[in-house]
C-alpha cells in the first residue's frame, strides 16, 4: 500500500510479539520525522496507527496542555493519542475529522479501532481464531497468503443490486469493514471483541426547525461552513480546490477565498467531452474569486485504466466515475498533496435529482389503488427490457408511501440477477431484504431518502470511489460538507421544505449561493462527474474490450446468454453500460485476485 503514503514507512512490533502495527505515511501535519508511525506516547503504553486528518487537533492539543499532557511533536497523531489516554474511548466524541485508526494499551491487553462517522477513511478487518487482522485496503488483508479468497455470495447479490456492499459486509467471505461512527475493542487476553457505534444522524427536531426562519438558519449555514473549510486549509504542504463550477465545490471555494489570501482551484477536462466539460463555470467561478486557477488536460480515459482500478478498489463497485477521478486525482497531485472537495453536499442538502422526482411521484401516487401500482411495478420487470428508459421508475411504483423507498439506481432485478447467475441453483438473492432493514424510519420521504443515501451510497460509493482513486496519486481530499457539525445542522435543524420539493432542489444551500457566488451562476445546472460511457461503448475499442472480458468463455462467472442480451440492448442505444461496466469491473477484479465464488 505503498501509494498511501510515499513519505515514510514504519514497523513495530510488542516485546511478547502478540502485536504488530505498519504504516504508510503521507506526511501532511508537521513533516518531521517526529510524525513518524506507528507512533508511542510518551509512556510507551499506547502506540497507535492512524490514517486521516484530525481537523481541530490544535485546540484539543491546547486543552489536553492544559490537562497536564506533554508534547513531542506538532502531529495531530500524537493528540489522538493524548486524546485517549485522557478521555479513553469517549475521546471519538471530540475528534473532528475523518479517519481510522488503532491504538493499542499495553495497560489493558486491548486494541481500540475506530472509524470516522461519515465514512471517509477505510478499515476492513477479520477476526478468526483469537486472531485480529485490519487494513486501509482489503489488499494488504489479501497479503497473507492463508487468506481465504471466497466471495461472499449475500455481498455479491448486494452488488448487482445496489452497485456496492453496503454496511460491515465485505465481498470475501469472513472478512468485514468497520461500519462508518464504530469503533471496536479487542481483548488479547479473550481473544472477544466489543462492538458499538458511538454517533449518529440527529433526529429532525421538527419544533425547531419550524421555528427558525430562514436566515437565521443560512447565517449558521455559512458560519458553520465557512469554519469547516478554514480548518480543512489547514496543513503543511499545499493545499487545492478541486473546483468542477457547480454549486458545491464552488461553495468551498468562496469560502477558501474568505480564510485565506492565496487559494488554488483546479478543473480538469477532458478532450471530447462535450457536454462532460465544465471549464467555463469553473472560469467564471475562479475569476470571479481571483483564485490562482489552473486548467489540467485529464488526457484521454483507456481502457488500460480498467485493471489498474479494479486492482486498488478493492471491492469492485458501479461507478465509472472512478475513472476521472482517477485521473483528476494524478493531475492535481503535480500541484498539491492536499485537495479539498464538494463532497457531502447533495446527500445533506438534498441535491440529487431523484429527490425531487420521488416527492413528485409521492403527489401523483396518493390516489393510486395498490393493486394496480404492484401490477405495474411486476409488469415492467418481466414485460420490459433491462436498460429502457422509465423501467426502474415503474419498478418502483410498488413501495409504501409511508416507510418504504423504492430502489431507484437499482443495476440487476431478483429477475436479472437469477439470469446472470444461472447454473447456480443454490444462489441467494438477499439484496432487497438487506436493503429493506437498512431503510430510516421516517415519516418524512425525503428524510428517508437522504438518510438512506448518506448511511449507504454516500459512505459505500461516493466517499470509497474519492478515497482510493486519489490515495492511488497520493492525494488526499477533504470534504468541507462532511464536517461532523455540519451534517448534525442539515439534518437536525434544516427542514425538509428547505431542502428540496417536488419542483426544487438544494433549496437552503442555493439560497446560500446567492449571497456569494456571482449573479450569472447557474444555480439550476447540475451536472455530476461522469464520462460518456454509452458513446464509448458504441463501437471501437471499449466495445471491443467489453466482450472481450465478458464473453471468455474460460472464465467468467456470468451466464453467458444474459451478458450477450445486455450487449444487445446497450447496442439498441438501452442504458448499460453502467451495468456491464460492474460485471466488467468484478471479472477484472475476481482474476487479479483470484478469487473463487
Amino acid at each position: 500500500m505503498r501509494h498511501r503514503g510515499q513519505d515514510d514507512a514504519g514497523e513495530w512490533w510488542s516485546e511478547d510479539g502478540c502485536v504488530g502495527f505498519a504504516h504508510r505515511r503521507l506526511a501532511i501535519i508537521d513533516l518531521s520525522p517526529a510524525g513518524h508511525q506507528p507512533m508511542h506516547d510518551l509512556t510507551g503504553e499506547l502506540c497507535i496507527v492512524f490514517n486521516g486528518e484530525i481537523y481541530n487537533y490544535s485546540e484539543l492539543r491546547d486543552e489536553l496542555r492544559a490537562a497536564g499532557h506533554i508534547f513531542r511533536s506538532n502531529s495531530d497523531t500524537e493528540v489522538i493519542l493524548a486524546a485517549y489516554r485522557e478521555w479513553a474511548t469517549d475521546c471519538l466524541t471530540r475528534l473532528n475529522g475523518m479517519f481510522s485508526f488503532a491504538i493499542y494499551d499495553s495497560r489493558t491487553r486491548h486494541i481500540f479501532l475506530a472509524r470516522d462517522r461519515a465514512g471517509e477513511k477505510p478499515l476492513f478487518y477479520t477476526l478468526a481464531n483469537g486472531v485480529l487482522r485490519f487494513s486501509s485496503e482489503l489488499k494488504g488483508l489479501m497479503a497473507d497468503p492463508s487468506l481465504p479468497r471466497v466471495i461472499d455470495r449475500e455481498a455479491l447479490d448486494c452488488f448487482l443490486a445496489m452497485g456496492y456492499v453496503p454496511g460491515e459486509r465485505c465481498i470475501l467471505r469472513d472478512v468485514r469493514k468497520l461500519p462508518p461512527a464504530h469503533a471496536m475493542l479487542f481483548n488479547l487476553r479473550q481473544g472477544d471483541t466489543r462492538l458499538w457505534r458511538f454517533w449518529s444522524l440527529p433526529a429532525l427536531n421538527t419544533q425547531e426547525a419550524s421555528g427558525q426562519d430562514d436566515v437565521a438558519l443560512l447565517d449558521e449555514l455559512e458560519r458553520l461552513l465557512s469554519d469547516s473549510v478554514s480548518k480543512q486549509l489547514v496543513a503543511d504542504v499545499p493545499v487545492g480546490v478541486l473546483l468542477s463550477g457547480g454549486l458545491d465545490s464552488s461553495l468551498i471555494t468562496a469560502m477558501a477565498v474568505r480564510n485565506t489570501r492565496k487559494v488554488k482551484t483546479f478543473t480538469v477536462r477532458f478532450p471530447g467531452a462535450g457536454q462532460y466539460d465544465e471549464t467555463e463555470h469553473a472560469r467564471l467561478i475562479a475569476r470571479h474569486f481571483g483564485t490562482e486557477h489552473v486548467e489540467l488536460d485529464g488526457g484521454k480515459a483507456n481502457v488500460d485504466l480498467l485493471p489498474l482500478l479494479a486492482r486498488q478498489f478493492d471491492e469492485p463497485m458501479v461507478d465509472s466515475s472512478m475513472i476521472p477521478t482517477f485521473l483528476v486525482s494524478r493531475m492535481i497531485r503535480q500541484h498539491c498533496t492536499v485537495a479539498l472537495g464538494g463532497d457531502g453536499g447533495d446527500e445533506l442538502f438534498g441535491g440529487y435529482r431523484h429527490y425531487d422526482r420521488l416527492l413528485w411521484l409521492q403527489q401523483k401516487l396518493r390516489h393510486v389503488p395498490g393493486w394496480l401500482r404492484r401490477y405495474a411495478a411486476t409488469g415492467a420487470e418481466w414485460l420490459l427490457p433491462v436498460g429502457f428508459k422509465g423501467r426502474n421508475w415503474l419498478q418502483g411504483l410498488d413501495f409504501d408511501l409511508q416507510s418504504g423507498l423504492p430502489l431507484i439506481a437499482s443495476y440487476y432485478d431478483r429477475s436479472t440477477r437469477r439470469r446472470l447467475m444461472a447454473g447456480r441453483k443454490d444462489w441467494a438473492l438477499m439484496a432487497e431484504e438487506i436493503r429493506r432493514k437498512r431503510i430510516p424510519v421516517s415519516n418524512d420521504l425525503l428524510q428517508r431518502a437522504t438518510r438512506m443515501d448518506f448511511d449507504n451510497y454516500l459512505a459505500e460509493d461516493i466517499l470509497v470511489k474519492v478515497d482510493r482513486a486519489s490515495m492511488l496519486t497520493s492525494l488526499e481530499v477533504r470534504a468541507p460538507f462532511l464536517d461532523y457539525r455540519l451534517i448534525e445542522f442539515a439534518f437536525g435543524k434544516v427542514p425538509s421544505s428547505l431542502k428540496t420539493t417536488a419542483y426544487l432542489r438544494k433549496i437552503l444551500l442555493k439560497k446560500l449561493a446567492g449571497r456569494l457566488l456571482p449573479p450569472e451562476f447557474d444555480q439550476a445546472r447540475k451536472q455530476g462527474f461522469s464520462i460518456p460511457l454509452a458513446s464509448w461503448l458504441s463501437t471501437g475499442v471499449w466495445k471491443d474490450y467489453f466482450k472481450e472480458i465478458l464473453l471468455d468463455p474460460g472464465s467468467t462467472v456470468f451466464d453467458r446468454k444474459t451478458v450477450e442480451s445486455l450487449l444487445a440492448g446497450q447496442a439498441k442505444g438501452r442504458a448499460n453500460s453502467e451495468r456491464l461496466y460492474a460485471l466488467v469491473l468484478f471479472e477484472l477484479w475476481r482474476r487479479e485476485y483470484r478469487i473463487s465464488i
